[in-house]
């Protein structure tokens, strides 16, 4: 085994990086001084159901497109091969059924926190649990999402661990205090365009450095990393049609039917008609998203074939080989390897963003609210630019505890998805409830 391999970024991939922040920021001032100057709760928590269908979708695609599954697709397919892709088949429903079943009955009944649903169908209580389980996973989430793409930037370019945690956090948490929903919005389309931007790159010239596409895929097939559909049934099995494509649906159910944060989108849109075609307009940008971490896991393959940085001891994770594999593509290109990072935190960003956002709103409209009937717009606009701001906060302490717990903050990530799973089971029943 060799030792961890340190690639260095140069001034120009400094600047990349830092223009992505200075970007974002200014999307959340300019809403922050422009329009309604989110004076109201409206304004702040739900963009004035104002928004048009080609921002919306783009915020719903970025939403979920963390800085992890950046950096863990394409590590996925050089490991495992493109069984991976057939996720894509969960889509078409996993998108239709919120399009015309979820998205209708929230967009009448006029909610602003998904929570609302089950006061509505159950009690009080059952939608005061709902709220307290969101925002236990949001928030240890939070934590990962920041801390894992920084850690690994830091393991293999030496990248300043803390002082990319902070800048995140903290540019993030501006924006989105001060700019609320319309720019949480505004800026996930600017960050999905550097997320596509970053991906191509690497794609093209690894291609090109490969010797082309027709060479490619020669490569994965003579390495056997090109899948035909498997309708293995055992579900111990990694990947199999079973396991993704229909599996796949009730993961799309969960993310894109009742999370808070898709729905607070929908519920942004001017017209239930828009809020519709957002969900069909994600559909054909989930799967660009998923074909090019597949195209470029093969291209590493292309590159190293079995031998992989991993296996030489170059890294020490499957996340970090596919920033050594970056910084390797672009050794000679400078700025490119700073554009993937803009890349890779843009995903971070658009995905912490939605979270400060959505638990705001969920905490605003569920938990104050309700026992504060007779605030004061003003006020309660107000506490809800801090409750943004404080789980700003909480999410760089998350990154703290993310970096000193390990292994026992997975655990603690997976009991939250078997707690929250019996929340979203009476979500996604709610076709047979009050509809």
């Amino acid at each position: 085994m060799g030792e961890v391999v340190h690639m260095h970024f140069t001034t120009v991939d400094y600047v990349i990086f830092v223009l992505l922040l200075v970007a974002s920021a200014g999307i959340g001032l300019f809403y922050a001084f422009s329009g309604g100057r989110q004076r109201t709760t409206q304004e702040f928590l739900m963009a004035d159901r104002s928004m048009s269908c080609l921002p919306v979708s783009l915020s719903l695609l970025a939403t979920f497109q963390s800085a992890v599954a950046i950096l863990g697709a394409p590590s996925e397919v050089y490991s495992f091969g493109t069984q991976y892709w057939f996720l894509g088949c969960s889509y078409f429903l996993g998108l239709l059924i919120p399009a015309h079943v979820f998205i209708p009955i929230f967009y009448r009944l006029r909610l602003s926190s998904t929570y609302e649903y089950l006061e509505l169908r159950f009690n009080k209580t059952v939608r005061i649990c709902g709220t307290a389980t969101f925002i236990f996973q949001m928030v240890i989430y939070m934590g990962v999402v920041l801390y894992a793409p920084a850690l690994a930037l830091n393991a293999v370019t030496g990248f300043d661990l803390w002082g990319a945690v902070l800048a995140m956090g903290l540019v993030c948490t501006l924006y989105t205090a001060l700019g609320g929903l319309k720019a949480v919005i505004w800026t996930d389309v600017f960050q999905t365009v550097v997320m596509f931007a970053g991906q191509l790159a690497v794609i093209v010239v690894g291609t090109n450095q490969a010797g082309g596409i027709a060479e490619v895929w020669r490569i994965a097939v003579n390495g056997s990393r090109i899948a035909g559909l498997d309708l293995n049934p055992d579900p111990l099995q990694r990947h199999t049609f079973w396991t993704l494509g229909v599996g796949g649906v009730f993961l799309m159910l969960a993310l894109y039917g009742v999370n808070q944060a898709q729905v607070q989108r929908y519920l942004s849109s001017r017209t239930e008609k828009e809020a519709v075609m957002s969900c069909y307009v994600v559909f054909p940008c989930q799967q660009i998203v998923l074909c090019l971490g597949c195209l470029m896991g093969l291209v590493m393959f292309a590159r190293y074939g079995e031998d992989s940085p991993l296996d030489k001891g170059y890294v020490k994770t499957n996340d970090q080989m596919v920033l050594y594999f970056v910084m390797d593509v672009f050794r000679e290109l400078p700025g490119l390897p700073g554009l993937f990072v803009a890349c890779l935190f843009s995903g971070a960003l658009s995905t912490i963003s939605s979270a400060f956002n959505s638990l705001a709103t969920v905490t605003m409209e569920d938990l104050i609210k309700p026992y504060f009937p007779n605030m004061s717009e003003r006020k309660a606009t107000l506490l809800s630019k801090g409750l943004a701001l404080a789980y700003g906060l909480v999410c760089l302490v998350m990154a703290y505890v993310a970096s000193i717990m390990g292994s026992v903050l997975q655990v603690t990530i997976q009991t939250s998805s078997i707690t929250s799973s019996a929340v979203q089971g009476y979500l996604l029943g709610f076709p047979y409830g009050l509809c």
